[in-house]
């Protein structure tokens, strides 16, 4: 139910922009809207002007979650290259060969699931502030 009165011609609003969202960010966004006394629609513009009109502080969390994307993926493939390496050991040792690298690799496993870890639990906490 609308309590305000419609918009004079003038004043109304030309442009209509449309937005995919999941389950989770729609009920977010409800959820908001509502306690702020908004439509959705509503609570959607003016979340997108605020952000529109301070793009210094948007720019910021912007590039903060790109680094946090970017740290993440090459955590990930830094793993795939040491999980290659601890094949070869396993091969090796399978294989009743002497494998004097599997400490190393073993510790570099241990610290790459260490690295990936934290890049994650930095972008969980990155995206609950937001």
């Amino acid at each position: 139910m609308r309590d305000r009165p419609h918009k004079a011609p003038q004043h109304k609003r030309a442009h209509q922009k449309s937005t995919r969202l999941d389950d989770e960010e729609l009920a977010l966004i409800c959820a908001a809207a509502a306690a702020c006394g908004m439509t959705p629609a509503g609570f959607l513009a003016h979340a997108a002007l605020a952000a529109a009109r301070d793009l210094n502080a948007t720019a910021a969390v912007v590039a903060g979650e790109r680094e946090l994307v970017a740290e993440l993926f090459a955590a990930r493939r830094h793993l795939a290259h040491i999980g290659t390496n601890l094949n070869q050991v396993a091969k090796v040792l399978n294989s009743g060969g002497p494998a004097p690298h599997t400490d190393a690799v073993l510790t570099a496993v241990v610290n790459a699931v260490a690295r990936l870890d934290a890049v994650t639990d930095r972008l969980l906490d990155h995206r609950d502030a937001a």
